[in-house]
């Protein structure tokens, strides 16, 4: 009988260079920016046998208490540029958008639905939600689940 494997997470810092390369090779295959292990092996300066050696037991972890998915309700004027607007907001606040879905304008609003993952922000949910609301041509910003 074999005992169970161990894990632990490990502040990515703290791992020896060989990890963090071999988890970046993974990446680059995954994302398709190298389209074979060669590829990315020379993209990231390690050797073959090394990825290989460690691909099946480094992997990146996904803290799923400080990323979550947030939806906002966004109540919009039917005028070009505002949505644009909304949606710079949320790429400079670093929101992974994740959907959008916008209803047909009617007397002059739109209502778009925006869900996104925001493990990357620069600034907290709230103030995100409060800065879109801001924005000229937007009339009300809420979070309706998350």
């Amino acid at each position: 009988m074999t005992n169970p494997p161990k894990y632990f997470v490990v502040e990515a810092s703290a791992l020896p260079e060989i990890f963090r390369k071999v988890a970046e090779a993974k990446r680059l295959i995954e994302t398709g920016e190298a389209e074979t292990v060669h590829q990315a092996t020379a993209i990231t300066g390690i050797s073959r046998s090394a990825f290989y050696k460690y691909k099946d037991a480094v992997r990146p972890f996904n803290d799923m208490l400080n990323g979550r998915i947030v939806t906002f309700q966004i109540r919009l004027r039917d005028e070009p540029g505002v949505l644009s607007s909304v949606l710079n907001s949320f790429a400079v606040s670093r929101a992974n958008i994740l959907t959008i879905n916008q209803g047909i304008p009617s007397s002059g609003c739109a209502l778009v639905n925006i869900g996104a993952e925001t493990s990357g922000l620069v600034m907290p949910v709230e103030e995100l939600m409060l800065q879109t609301e801001a924005l000229k041509g937007v009339i009300k910003c809420e979070i309706v689940a998350g």
